[in-house]
């Protein structure tokens, strides 16, 4: 009998491969994964067990069988980082693999799914990651220091090196990789001293630009499998409608066009070139049964949005009495929304997928390996164990591809095709039938004494996303995802209530998006700071600072922003600036938004300065690159960004009519990070969602018109329309 139970040193020993490779796993959540016994095919055949872990081969390289996704947020390097950190490696040193679908081995340690989101990657792998680096080098020591025959304490390592000075004696890793095996991994691995850093908080390129540049890295989009064919898909314009009749006389008539393959809610063209699918797709004549659904428009979704907001929601926080203190008196009261909105990601939606010999295999790029895998099963009526997943880097996410809709519609198609099919969605068909971040709404009241908020509640109204997309995470009552940046603020209110009223709009399917909760709550949040300094009459930056308690970072990165924006120098006429302060994602972030409002309207953004404590930071170029990507994308939402419906249709198509922030209309960034001995907070989304909050106190300033709901109306800012006193739109 086999002896399967699941200690450190049997992980060690199980994972070897041809007794010349160092395995080292950490159980990054609980006893009770690991309990369940390694899982074989880990890496390449070998039985390994939970969760993240590295390799070192003969030539001292380690890899880092890397758990997350690389959607452009830099996290092949970071994570890379920290490895290279504690085990003394210079970064050239690791090089990655994919994980293969697993939630028992590679689940996020904060979602327990394997999933890429949330802004999650660093704050979840940071200490596991330092854990099994710093695990990895003791044992390397222990191995040199045995074959020398002199204590572990006077080892060290440097540069993939055991050295031992007294006696100018040294080791490779590879060279020590077999007998490092034999050693018994420490309980608590001795981490390094930050003061040590040498790779860690320093600026460095990212691994995986130069392939980037020269074509070497692959998408989902590229991958090629043998003989493969090419789709292109049309599925139903109205959520729950059903395919009435297709006459496919021409498109069966084009050149390259291979098959039509028609199903209940979508048609696909089956061809030699994607182009000629999307030709044959073109050529269809479709006839439609919308279904009930068809009486839904933006008009409809807005008013029972308003109407939800009209009742009481349950409690996600209440402290000191703040609904008494509210009762009476003069209360400040404000309703925020947001729209709909789509990712519009650069890299089509696409999944290509092979069915055959009771097998599924997939090539896509996506957030959530595990997900896909399950879903691309219950399509082909096959167990997990049956399908493959083939990982690859992602041109843009966002969370559009934490959805897995592509992978079932793939493999539905693939049922009818001989050999391996690439199905690529257009930008049309995305836009127009994608999952889509909801509408919400927030309705704050506060009530002024002293020139300070003696009293303060905010009700948020919007979906429960969790509930669709990971049922055992939601109890039922509070999305904890929606009310993010609500519950948790900057400031410290004497007394205060949040309440969540769950509000499922009909007609399209919701989904998250860059940011999530933060995005609404720190819109709503710092507006409506806004409106009570004018309303106290003190400047907002001195009101905000009068707010906050305790929360020395919270101050040190407003007070940065602000001084770094030129907070207080005068700007030309109907031109302003507006802070946003928030902390999300286990990060405190300021910024300063700069505008210029035409006279008819017209909003010019001409500057944006963010201060940012992320706590310790991994890679300092990685997290500016984040937040201007960041900030752009919400800056985008901002000026532009709406999803519109009529008789049940997405108006929108693609980026003429759903525009982003273009070239000549970005405006100078600056980001100015905030280093500390801090645990690392996320970086991806904390942008995103302080820029409309900063944009629109700025509007506020420049014109005096108080704005409530995004994107931004140039209609309600034409000259004549405030600064004479403040304004609601």
């Amino acid at each position: 009998m086999h002896d399967t139970t699941l200690t450190r040193r049997n992980l060690l020993r199980t994972g070897a491969i041809g007794g010349a490779t160092l395995l080292v796993g950490v159980n990054l959540r609980t006893a009770a994964i690991a309990a369940a016994g390694p899982e074989a095919g880990a890496i390449s055949g070998a039985a390994f067990a939970p969760d993240a872990f590295i390799r070192i081969g003969t030539d001292g390289k380690a890899t880092l069988i890397m758990p997350q996704t690389e959607m452009g947020q830099g996290i092949y390097t970071a994570l890379a980082m920290i490895i290279a950190e504690e085990l003394d490696l210079p970064l050239d040193g690791v090089t990655l693999e994919a994980a293969p679908a697993s939630d028992k081995l590679y689940g996020n340690p904060i979602f327990v799914v394997q999933a890429t989101g949330g802004s999650t990657s660093v704050r979840g792998y940071w200490m596991p990651l330092r854990k099994v680096g710093a695990s990895a080098r003791a044992m390397l020591v222990q191995a040199a220091a045995r074959r020398w025959g002199v204590a572990p304490s006077s080892c060290r390592t440097e540069a993939g090196r055991v050295l031992h000075d007294a006696s100018q004696r040294q080791a490779t890793y590879g060279e020590l990789a077999a007998a490092a095996m034999r050693e018994t991994p420490p309980a608590s691995p001795v981490l390094k001293d930050p003061a040590q850093f040498r790779l860690v908080g320093h600026s460095r390129h990212r691994m995986d630009t130069a392939d980037k540049v020269n074509g070497a890295l692959k998408y989902g989009i590229d991958a090629m499998p043998a003989g493969v064919l090419y789709a292109s898909l049309m599925s139903t314009p109205v959520l729950g409608g059903k395919i009435a009749k297709v006459d496919d006389t021409k498109a069966k008539a084009l050149k390259g066009v291979s098959q039509v393959i028609v199903l209940d809610d979508m048609v696909a063209v089956i061809g030699e070139t994607t182009w000629a699918a999307i030709q044959g797709l073109a050529a269809l004549d479709v006839t439609w049964n919308e279904g009930p659904m068809a009486a839904v428009s933006t008009a409809t979704i807005r008013d029972a949005l308003h109407k939800a907001a009209q009742q009481d929601g349950l409690v996600a926080l209440d402290q000191g009495d703040a609904l008494a203190k509210l009762r009476d008196g003069a209360v400040i009261t404000e309703t925020y929304e947001l729209p709909m909105l789509t990712h519009a990601a650069m890299e089509p939606m696409n999944c290509t997928v092979s069915l055959k010999g009771g097998k599924c295999e997939v090539w896509i790029g996506t957030q959530v390996m595990t997900m896909a895998q399950r879903a691309a099963a219950e399509e082909a009526g096959l167990a997990p164990e049956q399908v493959t997943v083939y990982n690859h880097l992602i041109g843009g996410g966002f969370g559009r591809r934490l959805e897995v809709d592509m992978v079932r519609r793939a493999v539905r198609i693939a049922k009818h095709v001989d050999g391996p099919v690439k199905v690529t969605w257009s930008r049309e068909e995305d836009v127009a039938k994608a999952p889509y971040r909801s509408v919400y709404a927030a309705v704050l009241r506060a009530k002024l004494e002293g020139g300070k908020p003696a009293a303060w509640a905010h009700k948020v109204v919007g979906p429960a996303v969790i509930g669709r997309w990971l049922p055992p995470a939601f109890d039922g009552k509070i999305d904890m995802d929606a009310v993010d940046g609500a519950t948790e603020t900057p400031y410290d209110f004497p007394a205060q209530h949040v309440d969540f009223v769950r509000h499922e709009p009909q007609g399209f399917v919701n989904c998250f998006w860059r940011g999530v909760g933060p995005n609404l709550n720190v819109f709503a949040t710092e507006s409506f700071i806004d409106h009570m300094a004018h309303e106290a009459g003190t400047d907002p930056l001195v009101f905000r600072r009068s707010l906050i308690g305790k929360q020395a970072r919270a101050r040190a990165v407003l007070d940065l922003a602000a001084d770094k924006a030129g907070w207080g120098k005068p700007l030309p006429a109907r031109s302003g600036r507006g802070i946003s302060l928030q902390y999300a994602f286990g990060t405190y972030l300021c910024t300063v938004a700069e505008v210029s409002v035409a006279d008819d309207g017209a909003v010019r953004v001409t500057r944006l300065t963010t201060a940012v404590d992320c706590g310790t930071p991994i890679n300092p170029d990685g997290i500016v690159a984040q937040i201007q990507g960041g900030t752009l994308f919400g800056l985008s939402a901002a000026l532009y960004g709406e999803i519109t419906m009529a008789n049940g249709r997405v108006e929108q198509s693609n980026f003429n009519d759903y525009r982003v922030v273009r070239m000549d209309e970005t405006p100078q960034i600056e980001v100015h990070v905030v280093p500390n001995g801090e645990a690392p907070g996320g970086i991806g989304e904390p942008g995103t969602t302080s820029v409309q909050g900063a944009v629109a106190n700025a509007i506020y300033a420049a014109t005096g018109v108080h704005l409530t709901r995004m994107p931004i109306d140039p209609s309600l800012l034409a000259k004549g329309k405030g600064k004479s006193g403040a304004t609601k739109a």
